[in-house]
């Protein structure tokens, strides 16, 4: 019996050794995953804006945030009742337009199926005629600011080359109509889904096809005014490739169509575009040129890069308070605080374009290099494939390009990344509808000589 009772002890002090030593081991891995979150803790905090700006008021912002980001935060209550009565009735006129739009043909042709996008002017529709989509954006004619005018006539003037086709431009009953080519996500909307940030291959294939566009766009005497990655899309199909820039509402002519003469500088201007990205000469009123879009792109691919700016989050009471704190914070941070964590070639850009002077030439072809020589360096392809790039699409691409003639060359350099497209319209004469009312415009040469010429 002692035997036994010796053996059942053993089996018991063994089996409770073997508990403690699984409990040790569990208490061992619990400490080591504290410490790796520790670890990454930290590492977040290094690499946060807030340790190197030392500005309590900057924060990262949430999903709904980063949304209303654009616009000045202003709680509800702080809305005095006629902001309150405005903003209730731009809601419902937005709402009934969206009736009218979806509920009507328009020029005996397109039917919109599905809303794409909202704005502060107007909205743009994906539209379907003889089983070919469309875009269709709209504007209230009766809109204190109308714009879609402007657009048609300058779209047209840039001929497609990285531009949305133009279809056609008119109005029906209210609203004036704008109808061009169907183009995919923009930039901000992959950007949501991809961690808010994308890698540095995709930020550098990118980039030289943007400086391409805007040099293209600013040789055809234009400068757009409101760079930002909402405005910046991506085509389809066999387009899916290239990047794509809308929305020329705020565009306009910097120099004569026909002597190529710069308009001469003026500093008592109100600023055009969108604050986060604005230039700081813009900021400060000064009349905008080819330096300000090359400035304004230069934060768009530190945002893409690194997936925020040290100067997103601010609070305010309103917006004249929320402007000026970007504008000091863009001066006083110096541009290695900025470009921290990037490549030295994206702070050297931006140190190039805002030291250009008012009506000097940019150097287009030597900003290019600075991101292809990244590309070199870190032997990165140039081979189209993005973040969001998926196998399906590639073979999608394959299947198109080989009846496809793109007009760019090999070392992505001289020409925009552009489809060709012969074109029947010119600035001068826009081919103008009307609908069944007899209400739209009648076709005339120099339609657009009020806004554009």
């Amino acid at each position: 019996m002692s035997d036994k009772k010796k053996n059942s002890k053993k089996k018991e002090n063994k089996e409770e050794e073997k508990k403690e030593e699984e409990k040790k081991e569990e208490e061992k891995k619990e400490e080591e995953k504290k410490e790796e979150e520790k670890k990454e803790e930290e590492e977040k905090k290094e690499n946060d804006e807030l340790n190197y700006l030392n500005n309590p008021e900057l924060e990262n912002k949430n999903e709904e945030e980063e949304k209303n980001d654009e616009e000045i935060v202003i709680e509800e209550e702080e809305l005095n009742e006629e902001e309150k009565q405005k903003k209730k009735e731009h809601e419902s006129e937005m709402e009934k337009m969206s009736k009218e739009i979806l509920s009507k043909r328009f020029f005996n042709k397109y039917r919109c199926t599905k809303q794409l996008g909202i704005g502060t002017y107007g909205m743009t529709y994906k539209g379907e005629y003889k089983n070919e989509y469309f875009a269709l954006k709209f504007e209230n004619r009766n809109n204190e600011i109308t714009l879609l005018e402007n657009e048609a006539a300058i779209m047209t003037h840039l001929k497609g080359h990285n531009i949305p086709i133009i279809k056609t431009y008119g109005y029906s009953g209210n609203l004036n109509v704008l109808v061009m080519q169907l183009l995919g996500k923009n930039l901000k909307e992959y950007l949501m889904t991809k961690k808010k940030k994308f890698k540095l291959k995709t930020v550098l294939m990118l980039s030289i096809q943007m400086i391409s566009i805007l040099e293209y766009i600013h040789k055809k005497s234009i400068i757009h005014r409101d760079i930002k990655p909402e405005n910046f899309v991506m085509g389809l199909n066999e387009y899916s490739k290239y990047v794509y820039l809308i929305n020329f509402g705020f565009a306009k002519k910097y120099r004569s169509l026909t002597t190529k003469e710069q308009y001469p500088f003026n500093d008592n201007i109100i600023m055009t575009g969108t604050a986060r990205y604005a230039s700081i000469n813009s900021m400060k009123g000064f009349e905008q040129s080819r330096r300000d879009d090359l400035e304004s792109l230069g934060y768009v691919l530190i945002y893409l890069l690194k997936g925020y700016l040290p100067w997103m989050g601010l609070k305010a009471k309103n917006k004249d308070e929320r402007f000026e704190k970007i504008l000091n914070i863009k001066i006083e941070i110096s541009l290695s605080s900025l470009c921290k964590s990037c490549p030295v070639e994206f702070e050297n850009y931006l140190n190039y374009v805002r030291q250009l002077k008012f009506d000097e030439e940019p150097n287009y072809e030597n900003y290019r290099d600075l991101f292809l020589n990244v590309m070199t360096k870190k032997k990165i392809k140039f081979d189209y494939v993005y973040d969001w790039t998926t196998e399906k699409e590639i073979k999608k691409r394959e299947l198109y390009s080989k009846n496809t003639d793109y007009s760019y060359d090999d070392n992505h350099k001289k020409k925009p990344w552009i489809y060709k497209k012969k074109f029947t319209s010119d600035i001068n004469g826009i081919t103008f509808y009307k609908d069944k009312n007899n209400e739209g415009r009648k076709n005339n040469s120099g339609c657009c000589s009020g806004c554009f010429m």
